[in-house]
């Protein structure tokens, strides 16, 4: 299985449980992991055959951004369904991460995967 990837994603947004967080924007990270298989865009050199990372990064911002959201996990959990849905890949390997969030720490952070429905896990 092939791999299509972004790396670092930034993405300021309100998010956080505590009122103050509730009041400002801060910077997310993600790690985004796509399965797919992708020699018919690499032997036609089409890019509507591949996993387009510019579109994958827009609509992933715009989801992270359009609402305050608390829990990294939930931006985790609603990325991966977005992926899942909208492009052709069988799994999705999502690594949320808030730099800052523990002042002892330089991030901290959460990793799921997520496979389609009837994609072996």
């Amino acid at each position: 299985m092939d791999i299509v990837f972004i790396k670092q994603l930034q993405v300021d947004t309100v998010i956080g449980v505590y009122d103050w967080e509730k009041t400002i924007k801060q910077r997310l990270l993600l790690d985004i992991t796509l399965a797919a298989d992708q020699r018919a865009a690499a032997n036609s050199d089409d890019i509507r055959l591949t996993l387009d990372y510019a579109v994958i990064a827009e609509k992933v911002t715009a989801l992270i951004t359009a609402q305050p959201i608390e829990l990294i996990e939930t931006v985790a959990e609603r990325v991966a369904q977005l992926l899942l849905q909208e492009f052709a890949t069988s799994r999705v390997d999502i690594t949320v991460s808030k730099p800052g969030a523990v002042a002892q720490a330089q991030t901290v952070g959460v990793q799921i995967i997520r496979y389609a429905a009837g994609a072996n896990s």
